[in-house]
């Protein structure tokens, strides 16, 4: 599907949903910080720094029983328990609770609009660890008329490597992210009608942000298949002469994150491409580098294309067609 009025639309009740759920979650930031206040704990004090006893039992079994602690301090009793006790108070717990109930609203219409587009009938609404909010996410902001390769969708996605000093003031081989030597200068208008520049990223933020820190960590949780490519390459650079020993297991866990989503926007960026009836650019690693697809499983005597009339040797790693290729079953 291109982009129409029902892509803009999406588009526009994405962006939307996540402005409410930033909201609500400023709103509930600040009901935490006034009933910590209310407790007696100084600002910036970590909670297991605390001496009382008593009010780190009565947080940590807030934190244990609600999935948000602003959900448990909402449900207190205001006169049994006195921490609620102003009308102030109240409103703000009544204008949290609207946003709530907005933003459980919205993402439930999400769900609704997401059965007009073709990729998420047809190939991720079955993909385990996949939701309605992340698919919403990637149709409305992806391009895939836009993207000639599976690259194409890293490079939006910020999920890069800084190597092409088109890109970048210096290519350091490193990830993509918001450092000053990856940023380009680009032209634009000012206010007054002149041209000037400025710094800029190169990627999608709102993009890396859910597909690094919400489609990674929900494929690990629902065991979706895509999480043995994260412990295959977590093990590799545990055991690594270099990123065993200099880097933290927290760097280590994000690289893995960053391969296992890669791999995936290489399955969609095939899914989707076929679906418009795009043509279908091979990866780098097999088209350059001439690696073997990920998609190509050595125990499988006979594979096929979309093309099903055409035949495939495993040994060689491509159909003759050129297309890419799926795991046969």
């Amino acid at each position: 599907m291109k982009r129409d009025r029902t892509w803009e639309l999406l588009r526009s009740m994405v962006r939307g949903t996540y402005d409410i759920q930033e909201l609500r979650i400023q709103m509930g930031n600040r009901l935490v910080g006034n009933f910590k206040v209310k407790l007696g704990i100084d600002p910036g004090t970590k909670e297991k720094d605390l001496s009382d006893k008593k009010k780190q039992s009565l947080l940590g079994k807030l934190r244990k029983e609600y999935t948000r602690i602003t959900d448990g301090i909402v449900k207190l009793d205001p006169e049994g328990d006195g921490i609620i006790s102003t009308a102030s108070e109240l409103t703000l717990i009544g204008h949290y609770i609207a946003l709530l109930k907005q933003e459980k609203e919205q993402f439930l219409t999400l769900g609704k609009e997401l059965k007009q587009f073709p990729i998420w009938m047809n190939y991720l609404k079955d993909v385990k660890g996949v939701g309605p909010a992340m698919g919403a996410v990637m149709i409305s902001e992806f391009d895939i008329y836009k993207a000639d390769y599976p690259s194409s969708l890293w490079a939006y996605g910020g999920l890069d490597v800084v190597t092409d000093p088109k890109r970048c003031t210096i290519a350091d081989g490193l990830g993509r992210s918001k450092k000053e030597n990856h940023l380009i200068t680009v032209k634009y208008r000012d206010k007054k009608g002149k041209d000037a520049t400025r710094r800029s990223i190169t990627f999608n933020p709102l993009l890396k942000t859910k597909l690094v820190g919400v489609l990674g960590p929900s494929f690990l949780r629902t065991k979706s298949h895509y999480a043995d490519i994260y412990q295959n390459e977590k093990h590799r650079l545990e055991n690594h002469p270099k990123y065993g020993l200099e880097e933290k297991p927290g760097h280590r866990h994000a690289m893995g994150i960053r391969k296992m989503v890669k791999i995936f926007l290489i399955d969609l960026y095939v899914e989707w491409r076929q679906l418009e009836g795009l043509p279908v650019s091979k990866p780098y690693h097999v088209a350059k580098q001439g690696r073997r697809d990920h998609r190509i499983n050595d125990a499988t005597l006979e594979s096929y294309c979309s093309k099903t009339e055409h035949s495939f040797s495993v040994g060689a790693g491509t159909c003759l067609c050129g297309a890419v290729i799926k795991k046969a079953g």
